[in-house]
């Protein structure tokens, strides 16, 4: 090979990879320029809000619902989810969005007409959409609302505002605009926006923008019904940041105590609140993810409200196969000595709309 040919290969890939080092800049300043937190203390908007008080001695019903943005059909695993199977087989999920719009669709259709045949009084939704790549820009919010009709007060909360994730190179995460969504049958005094402590590293471009929001019903009595909807984090290595988030949210429910008000948290806790690990067959190791919490874990004056009868979540490392997948109890309530948990259960859906499943409770203030 002469050597003008040597010279002109040696261009050709010194070319090559300046042109790959001057897009992976571009992007990283793209990402960065992207970047920004929500502010904490953000006040929320409450649209078609309820005129009617809640009352003590009256039950009432609550539902919390994460419906993992419409993508997560039976087929579906996500890219960052990660496990082991009993044998040691190493497993990682392969999608970073939805298969199809349609999928979408039919999904956030099954849960909230699942949500809807409930008929609570209250709702919370987690990893709800409104225009993100993964859900093929399907207004999830708009679609829960129309469904659950006017009865219903309504407030949203964004959590997760990213730049475009490239990654998975094969199915690209894309950009999100994603949220918790509440609705309410009772009048809502207020609603504000909690910031949650979060990733510091090269992660937080790309983590979700982790909150809880905070509703006040005015209660007959001349107490506040304090309605929390949150959704803490996943995938934190070693729990750092997820223990910054319960003394965050302790604090809260210590101030609310003191104030002698009403208290239910509900949500995606994303640590296994009813110590179910174990109670449902599996082909799996439990995951690394898993984290417990008790009520010791809690303020004083406070106790989960978490039903065990089916689980709530359910692996994503892999396609969803009943009695292989590992699943846990993740979601469900937190509730205030003052109230009264006349019952809670769990929805069985057979993860067919979700990653999750519904969790709901019929509750007394006393």
């Amino acid at each position: 090979m002469s050597r003008k040919i040597v010279k002109g290969v040696a261009i050709a890939l010194a070319s090559i990879v300046a042109a790959m080092i001057a897009i992976v800049l571009i992007y990283v300043i793209y990402v960065v320029a992207q970047y920004n937190r929500i502010e904490d203390h953000l006040a929320l908007e409450i649209d078609n809000n309820a005129s009617e008080q809640v009352r003590v001695g009256q039950e009432y019903s609550i539902l919390t619902y994460n419906i993992g943005f419409g993508a997560y059909d039976h087929d579906f695993s996500f890219f960052m989810d990660s496990g082991k199977m009993q044998d040691g087989t190493a497993v990682t999920g392969k999608d970073g969005k939805a298969k199809s719009e349609q999928i979408v669709l039919d999904n956030t259709t099954g849960a909230m007409q699942t949500a809807k045949q409930a008929n609570a009084d209250f709702y919370f939704f987690q990893e709800v959409d409104t225009d993100a790549t993964r859900s093929y820009h399907v207004d999830q919010y708009a679609m829960l609302t129309d469904c659950l009709g006017d009865r219903y007060g309504r407030s949203f909360a964004v959590n997760f505002h990213s730049a475009y994730l490239f990654y998975p190179f094969h199915d690209p995460h894309g950009k999100s605009v994603a949220g918790l969504a509440t609705y309410s049958a009772y009048r809502l005094e207020s609603g504000e926006r909690r910031q949650y402590p979060l990733d510091t590293g090269f992660a937080k471009f790309f983590d979700l923008d982790r909150c809880f929001s905070v509703y006040r019903a005015q209660v007959a009595d001349g107490k506040q019904l304090v309605l929390i909807n949150s959704h803490m984090s996943a995938y934190d290595e070693g729990g750092t940041i997820r223990q910054q988030q319960l003394e965050m949210l302790n604090a809260v429910l210590r101030a609310e105590a003191q104030a002698g008000n009403y208290v239910i948290v509900g949500g995606d806790f994303n640590h296994d609140i009813a110590a179910s690990d174990g109670l449902y067959p599996t082909e799996q190791l439990r995951p690394e993810w898993v984290f417990t919490l008790t009520d010791d874990d809690l303020a004083d004056g406070f106790r989960f409200a978490a039903a065990t009868n089916a689980p709530t979540c359910r692996s994503t490392d892999m396609p969803y196969r009943k009695g292989v997948n590992y699943s846990v109890v993740l979601d469900g309530f937190i509730v205030s000595d003052n109230i009264r948990v006349v019952s809670n259960d769990n929805i069985d859906t057979d993860f067919r709309y979700s990653d999750h499943n519904p969790a709901r409770m019929v509750f007394q203030l006393l």
